[in-house]
């Protein structure tokens, strides 16, 4: 897959006829999915590529007061353009969403961008809008002399599959949910660093994670969780989290990798997160922790997934 970066419609160097994809992808769900795969099934019968074109961030960067969950993704970077390539996207151009962007009316969108890009067909969600007046699809097939296919809304659960939808899901800590509306398992790739040791003392080893990327973290508590490192995978149970137990104050990422033993300390590892086994809880002593730990290791070494 090609990666294009521009600054505005003057960067784009068409590469033949395409399919274009059009929309924002924060982390790539079951509704983008569907986008693209109705893209590569025109592509294949028309002999034509597939073009996304798309923002590395936020549009609401450009829109609403800052905070800083608006330069969280549900995945990173890296993990979306992946999955751009495997689901058979070959050109995908990436340009900031900035004020002179959002001004732009949608008819020079459809001059600059979509004709500039050479796309026979465009494809949509239902939801889509454009310019700075924000046209709808009906507009969007009104103003546009090419083909335009909209893809309707795909649901899971009687329910709308959609960033925000994930986005509560995580942050309830909901997570085979939001793996289910993603089609593949929440991640958090990071640094092993060093805590506090304590793990260790108690017969539970954690590996101490600093994320790398800026993606949402799952609600406090412990979860089954995978872990991969320099290519293996082992089971593993994680937490989120104030250590409060021992009076804990900073928030800790950490796992206990069931049958390994290495130090990996400096390494990059990456945690997928498969389903909350509890709460956070301050316990009484030691002994009551062990008891609760032996507990949650039960459950992440059984663990099946429910499908």
């Amino acid at each position: 897959m090609k990666r294009i970066t521009i600054n505005d419609y003057k960067d784009i160097q068409p590469q033949g006829d395409t399919v274009l994809v059009l929309g924002y992808f924060d982390g790539i769900h079951l509704g983008h999915k569907a986008l693209l795969d109705k893209a590569r099934a025109i592509a294949d019968q028309r002999g034509l590529t597939v073009t996304v074109l798309t923002f590395p961030e936020s549009p609401r960067l450009a829109f609403t007061r800052f905070s800083p969950d608006l330069l969280r993704h549900l995945t990173s970077a890296e993990r979306r353009f992946q999955l751009f390539e495997e689901y058979g996207v070959e050109q995908l151009y990436l340009t900031d969403f900035t004020s002179s962007f959002a001004a732009t009316t949608p008819e020079a969108f459809i001059e600059n961008y979509i004709k500039g890009l050479q796309a026979s067909v465009v494809v949509v969600g239902f939801d889509y809008h454009f310019g700075n007046t924000r046209a709808t699809v009906a507009e969007l097939k009104e103003l546009f002399d090419g083909e335009v296919e909209v893809v309707e809304e795909v649901q899971l659960n009687g329910e709308k599959v959609s960033s925000t939808r994930i986005r509560k899901a995580v942050q309830e800590g909901k997570i085979y949910e939001a793996n289910q509306l993603l089609g593949y398992p929440f991640e958090t790739r990071g640094i092993v660093v060093h805590g506090d040791a304590r793990g260790r003392t108690i017969g539970y080893p954690t590996a101490n994670l600093a994320p790398l990327d800026a993606v949402h973290l799952p609600a406090d508590g412990v979860y089954v969780a995978d872990v991969v490192i320099a290519g293996q995978r082992y089971r593993a149970m994680a937490s989120v989290g104030k250590n409060v137990t021992f009076d804990g104050t900073e928030l800790r990422l950490e796992a206990h990798i069931f049958g390994f033993e290495r130090y990996i300390y400096g390494e990059k590892i990456t945690i997928y997160w498969l389903e909350k086994i509890r709460d956070m809880i301050k316990f009484d002593g030691i002994d009551a922790l062990m008891t609760q730990m032996k507990e949650d290791e039960r459950t992440a070494l059984t663990w099946k997934d429910h499908d």
